[in-house]
């Protein structure tokens, strides 16, 4: 792309607001370790954190972490560090690019926000609704520092979630409690629970108002613009900071639809994106699908953190349900199912599945998805090989080959 096409690519004016809020996230945090005068957890992204609010910590999540390691190049750097001390190059590459920075002793971090270290945990909670490495991943911390860790193990590959699942999570849950208690030194207040839960359910509708501006023709956003401006959803739900900015975010995006303005200029095609992003190329890949004229207008990662189950009335139960809801949980067919319905909605012209390397539970084309999808929906499908943030496994050439080609494909389909 030319210097003046890019300069010419209209910006999201919110996004001055985002950078803002992380930066006062960060700070935060790393203020209150050298003070001592709150409790940091860890929490897994699709955790418990409405709890962990609820008891009076402040809440940090590695695998943002490791994304900004992917999105800054600095993980293909330091996963060999952790390969050496026995972690496996084919395990999930949030795990080894994260632990092998800290063997380093190097974080994106320092760059952003003149921090030097992540914080060290108080107490390390997870919930393997995602998948089974975030366990271990927390486990080497909990070693490390000694520390302790505690986790909910979630039900995997669920057809309808039952009230047997609910139950069982619902007591895992309310088990951490005494756990949360000596940490943080605070009792565990119900009502404050329901104000937390309630503040997520807020920012959790806003969050899917913004996602679905993508219905729009042409659309204001794009896959890329969604996996930067969801950070809110994930590091501050159950926070008023992040309602009042998808608000903020919202009203932008509702004048560009009024006056049509595109985030592709002359958006000819649509596409969905399945799986991980490739976060070291994702100005690459915008790029390249602004230069063909073609919008990836919705994805099932940023959907992740639509959590409509959220109850203030009953926050234990809604937690449990909207945490056992989530995509990556559920079976192939309530898989298909979902996408069904947003391929339909957004008026997909093509779909795009990402196989990551390491990260086989995000990886929907294993078990020949897209081509019943391709049967089903008689729409074009394209795997692409590569990894969250391992680009070793990541070749640049074959993959900008095979989306021209993609495209091109499409083209012919509409002639």
């Amino acid at each position: 792309m030319s210097d003046r096409q890019k300069q010419s690519r209209s910006q999201i004016a919110s996004t001055s607001q985002m950078k803002k809020l992380m930066a006062a996230y960060f700070l935060e945090i790393d203020e209150a370790k050298k003070t001592g005068k709150q409790k940091v957890a860890w929490c897994t992204s699709v955790g418990p954190a409405e709890l962990l609010h609820s008891m009076g910590f402040l809440v940090y999540y590695p695998e943002n972490h490791g994304a900004l390691l992917g999105a800054t190049r600095m993980a293909t750097d330091v996963i060999p560090l952790a390969n050496a001390v026995g972690y496996s190059p084919d395990i999930c590459s949030y795990l080894t690019a994260d632990v092998g920075a800290y063997l380093k002793g190097v974080t994106p971090l320092t760059r952003a926000y003149g921090i030097q270290n992540i914080p060290k945990a108080d107490i390390l909670v997870y919930n393997t609704n995602q998948c089974r490495d975030v366990q271990d991943w927390f486990s080497f911390y909990a070693r490390e520092w000694d520390v302790p860790i505690v986790g909910i193990h979630t039900h995997r590959n669920i057809r309808e979630v039952e009230n047997f699942h609910i139950a069982d999570l619902v007591s895992q849950m309310k088990s951490m409690i005494p756990t949360l208690e000596r940490v943080s030194g605070n009792r565990f207040d119900i009502d404050r629970l329901r104000e937390v839960v309630d503040l997520s359910l807020q920012c959790t509708k806003l969050w899917r108002r913004v996602l679905e501006c993508g219905a729009a023709k042409p659309a204001p956003l794009t896959f890329f613009d969604a996996t930067i401006h969801m950070a809110p959803a994930v590091i501050l739900r159950g926070k008023p900071e992040a309602i009042e900015y998808y608000k903020l975010l919202i009203a932008e995006l509702e004048d560009r639809i009024k006056t049509k303005e595109g985030a592709v200029p002359g958006e000819r095609h649509r596409l969905y994106w399945d799986g991980m992003p490739v976060w070291g190329k994702l100005r690459e890949l915008s790029d390249q699908f602004y230069q063909l004229r073609t919008n990836v207008v919705a994805s099932t990662y940023c959907n992740s953190w639509i959590f409509d189950a959220f109850d203030p009335k009953d926050p234990f139960e809604s937690m449990a349900r909207a945490y056992t809801e989530l995509f990556i949980v559920r079976d192939e067919s309530f898989k298909e199912w979902y996408m069904d319905k947003w391929i339909e909605n957004f008026s997909i012209d093509g779909v795009i599945f990402h196989d990551a390397k390491t990260c086989p539970n995000n990886s929907n084309n294993r078990y020949s998805m897209p081509q019943r999808m391709a049967k089903r929906l008689g729409l074009p499908t394209l795997v692409l090989h590569g990894d969250l943030n391992d680009l070793r496994c990541y070749s640049e050439e074959q993959t900008r080959t095979n989306i021209e080609a993609f495209v091109e494909q499409l083209d012919q389909k509409d002639g």
